[in-house]
């Protein structure tokens, strides 16, 4: 019962943080071709990007293959009681390694079909 109670409170503080808003007063002389679209310097960033991405990309594999690996070998040396408990374990594991690959793929499509635009 308290287990709930700490997970509802915690959803409530991420809703309400999510939710506080600040008030924008912009004036009202404003014209979009007064903008500087200056891009020179966006190569910078685009590299800091790729190489956190890539930082992100290569620790993700190396944790998922070295759980695997340790899942595998005391799923291997484990007795009959052992292997049920590892066989529960499997299930959150390869859906932690589903979203480390696929949310660093999706984030790296999404930057090549902006990069398009």
């Amino acid at each position: 019962m308290k287990k709930s109670i700490k997970i509802v409170s915690i959803a409530l503080m991420i809703l309400a943080i999510i939710l506080v808003t600040t008030s924008v007063f912009a004036t009202s002389d404003f014209r979009p071709n007064q903008v500087n679209m200056d891009t020179n310097n966006t190569q910078q960033v685009q590299n800091v990007g790729a190489r956190i991405l890539g930082i992100v990309r290569v620790v993700g594999t190396i944790a998922a293959v070295a759980m695997l690996i340790v899942l595998g070998i005391k799923y291997m040396m484990g007795s009959a009681e052992e292997r049920a408990e590892y066989k529960k374990t499997l299930f959150p594991y390869f859906i932690g390694a589903i979203l480390i690959f696929a949310a660093t793929n999706l984030a790296d499509m999404v930057y090549t079909w902006a990069s398009g635009i």
